[in-house]
């Protein structure tokens, strides 16, 4: 079993400062605008094509959550499960848990090929976090390992959205023309 470092999930109450949430909270940010989707996306981070972001916690060791894109797409969360236990083998791809939106329910897939560190605790009694705060303290679980090839940086993932968020809108589109 791994533990999750005190530092990846759990903040050092003595010393909030310090804390992962405030770190990302703090990071740099780079605002995106298309149609009505805004958001600031963090510029430290990788980004998968299914809409995970990677935050490198120590040397092999990254912390995973969903853009705000993808909680958006899945409107108010309302539950969350893993099938992975801590410390398991796991596979880029491979499907490790589910998360249950009003809109809709998704896989959650591993984005690192590694193995699985854990749920993120704090989702257990506060799964509002992922929508209120994806990139701070409602990231959803650890891995260590290495990310998969197809994560990007910041600009790769902006040119993502724009294919993406063009799409929905040639759809709703042509589903609004007589």
């Amino acid at each position: 079993m791994i533990d999750i470092p005190e530092k990846v999930g759990r903040g050092r109450p003595e010393d909030e400062s310090c804390s992962p949430e405030k770190r990302m909270a703090q990071s740099a940010t780079s605002f995106y605008k298309r149609s009505n989707f805004v958001t600031h996306l963090p510029v430290d981070r990788l980004y998968s094509p299914s809409h995970f972001w990677l935050a490198r916690e120590a040397d092999r060791l990254w912390r995973v959550g969903l853009t705000k894109f993808a909680t958006r797409m899945l409107g108010e969360i309302v539950d969350h499960q893993w099938e992975k236990e801590s410390g398991a083998l796991a596979e880029s791809g491979e499907i490790i848990g589910s998360i249950e939106g009003f809109k809709a329910i998704s896989d959650i897939y591993c984005v690192v090929e590694g193995c699985f560190a854990g749920g993120n605790p704090a989702l257990r009694g506060r799964i509002e976090l992922v929508s209120t705060d994806p990139y701070g303290e409602g990231w959803l679980y650890a891995v260590e390992g290495e990310p998969d090839a197809k994560c990007k940086d910041l600009d790769s993932y902006r040119r993502l959205l724009d294919t993406t968020i063009d799409r929905i809108l040639e759809k709703q589109q042509t589903e609004d023309s007589p």
